[in-house]
């Protein structure tokens, strides 16, 4: 941290953020790879609830509950992945220390190619629809746009619960088998 006095807000996501009470839910990396898996699928399934709320015809009122519903383990797995990641992109930057402050700009550099890459697949994938169909599909460009944008906002997230590193083990125990090596 530097030396920049701590607001209110700071050490109150600061708290938040290095709460160990949960930490079971993101103790290994299969558990927290689970939980970004999850959290894609649960992104994925509300967008397309959300492509088929405004392209259908009629009222399809049921997505809209439908969503509501799928939003509530939306969050909570959005809060263990933070938690997993103490906070690395929820905190503010002069309340992170170097290695915290570098290792958000690894996972923001890498989530912006990957977005990047996102992007270039859903432009190549219009115009290869538009040159089938013989004009670019003007209904799925805006559903497309907002796709990537919201995949845009929480890739990030998803990097950083994917590539979190396990918790350090205490400095006095050792594991079974370390005597051995």
């Amino acid at each position: 941290m530097t030396t920049t006095r701590l607001t209110r807000y700071d050490r109150g996501m600061l708290r938040l953020m290095n709460d160990r009470r949960a930490a079971a839910w993101y103790a290994t990396a299969a558990r927290r790879r689970l939980a970004v898996s999850g959290h894609v699928a649960l992104t994925l399934a509300i967008g397309g609830l959300m492509a088929h709320m405004f392209l259908a015809e009629g009222e399809p009122l049921w997505t809209v509950a439908v969503m509501a519903v799928l939003l509530l383990p939306w969050m909570v797995l959005t809060g263990v992945i933070n938690g997993a990641t103490r906070g690395l992109l929820e905190l503010r930057e002069h309340v992170l220390d170097e290695r915290q402050s570098a290792e958000r700009s690894r996972v923001l550099a890498r989530a912006h190619r990957l977005t990047t890459l996102l992007l270039a697949a859903v432009a190549v994938t219009l115009l290869i629809m538009g040159g089938a169909a013989g004009d670019a599909p003007k209904a799925y460009a805006a559903p497309l746009l907002i796709a990537v944008l919201v995949a845009h906002r929480v890739m990030p997230l998803w990097v950083a619960g994917w590539h979190a590193q396990n918790e350090p083990a205490d400095d006095g125990v050792l594991e079974p088998g370390a005597l051995g090596r």
